[in-house]
């Protein structure tokens, strides 16, 4: 069946959960989830190959985040005019080698800097072009699967962070990126004749995809809860090993764990995420995801255990994990506005707090201690509490 013969028959009844094109996206998924857990189990190895402390190191991952903030609205507005697919595609091939690139580099924090500059723009920039597939894959199948997608990317962080850790483990850092890199060649390859492609349709219709700011609160409201909301899930990913080996005293392996089981019960959670709002609505279901983060950043803080840390990781996963794909379902039904525009807001909003704040936490925490700033995240999560009732929205979703 050729391409357009496909979305004429999918634009007329829902296709088969399973489709060709939505296993590529979910490995796009998997395999950018794979890459960056396995970056942060290596964080506090790269900090010590710098001789740098956890201040510097902020500094370093504020890079990598400056390098994502330039490159994600380039990538929105490249796919506005050229599509997801062959964005998605170049995007991921400057993905698979960046891990063996950051293991290779020499002990230079001016070359560091540099590569985690493309690491964070190559990261980025394939999140948004895959985030904008996996809706071009929705709309041809007409059905939800944005949160399966989310809990693949969570199931790769989880392999990824658990194969990155007992390689470093027997055979070394080098070792670690050369597998990186491979895995994700390999992930790429299969997925690549599969990758939905919606390149034609935009250039068909590419003035409904101009986006124009909205001059209503609402959208910006809903990207004030992202922003809020993806702290902590930030925070948790790039700081969560390091604070277990720096302050609890943690294995490698140990630290692996702790990050693996915050992945886990994370993409448990986004697989039931669609049966579970279906049952509670997504009022209900966000407020009790966010109380059930409180608690889990509250333990995570409070505790000196490492396996109690482990376990308010995976209680941590459980309450962020559905609390995202709500809010960015809220930002793509607000009532007036388009789709792309309500998203645009609080991917940029969202995604901004999620790599610049790490970097400001880790200053703080040089002073004060991870325990300390953990502790008080939950503060920022009422912010969510308090906008909640906007999820109604997310109910409108088809």
């Amino acid at each position: 069946m050729d391409q357009f013969a496909y979305q004429d028959r999918a634009m007329q009844s829902p296709a088969p959960i399973f489709t060709y094109e939505r296993m590529a996206i979910s490995l796009l998924f998997f395999l950018n989830g794979f890459v960056f857990g396995s970056w942060a189990v290596i964080i506090p190895e790269f900090a010590r190959y710098l001789g740098i402390n956890s201040a510097n190191m902020g500094i370093m991952i504020f890079v990598m985040g400056t390098g994502a903030l330039i490159s994600m609205p380039l990538t929105g507005a490249a796919i506005t005019r050229s599509g997801s697919s062959s964005l998605s595609k170049v995007l991921a091939i400057s993905v698979v080698p960046a891990l063996l690139i950051i293991t290779i580099i020499p002990p230079d924090i001016y070359v560091a800097g540099l590569v985690l500059l493309y690491f964070g723009a190559a990261m980025a920039g394939m999140d948004v072009a895959m985030n904008a597939n996996a809706v071009a894959v929705e709309k041809s199948m007409r059905r939800s699967i944005m949160s399966s997608c989310h809990a693949f990317w969570s199931l790769g962080g989880l392999a990824g962070s658990i194969a990155s850790g007992l390689i470093i483990t027997y055979w070394g850092q080098i070792a670690q990126g050369a597998f990186v890199s491979a895995a994700a060649a390999l992930l790429l390859i299969y997925a690549w004749r599969y990758i939905y492609i919606d390149d034609d349709e935009v250039k068909a219709d590419g003035k409904k995809h101009k986006l124009q700011l909205p001059t209503q609160a609402l959208p910006w409201f809903i990207g004030v809860v992202a922003l809020f909301g993806m702290i902590p899930e930030g925070a948790i990913l790039d700081w969560g090993t390091y604070y277990m080996q720096q302050d609890l005293q943690a294995t490698v392996t140990l630290s692996g764990i702790g990050f693996a089981a915050f992945s886990l019960s994370m993409a448990l959670m986004r697989f039931s995420g669609d049966f579970i709002r279906d049952i509670f609505g997504s009022v209900k279901t966000l407020r009790i995801c966010v109380v059930i983060a409180m608690l889990g950043l509250l333990l995570l803080g409070q505790s000196n255990n490492p396996y109690i840390v482990i376990f308010a990781f995976a209680v941590c996963g459980i309450g962020i994990s559905n609390m995202i794909p709500i809010i960015f379902s809220m930002a793509g039904n607000i009532p007036g506005v388009h789709p792309g525009v309500g998203l645009s807001i609080a991917t940029t909003m969202g995604y901004s707090a999620m790599l610049f704040m790490p970097s400001i936490i880790g200053i703080i925490a040089e002073k004060s201690g991870f325990g300390i700033v953990f502790s008080a995240m939950p503060v920022l999560l009422i912010i969510v509490l308090l906008f909640s009732r906007y999820a109604r929205y997310a109910d409108r979703a088809e």
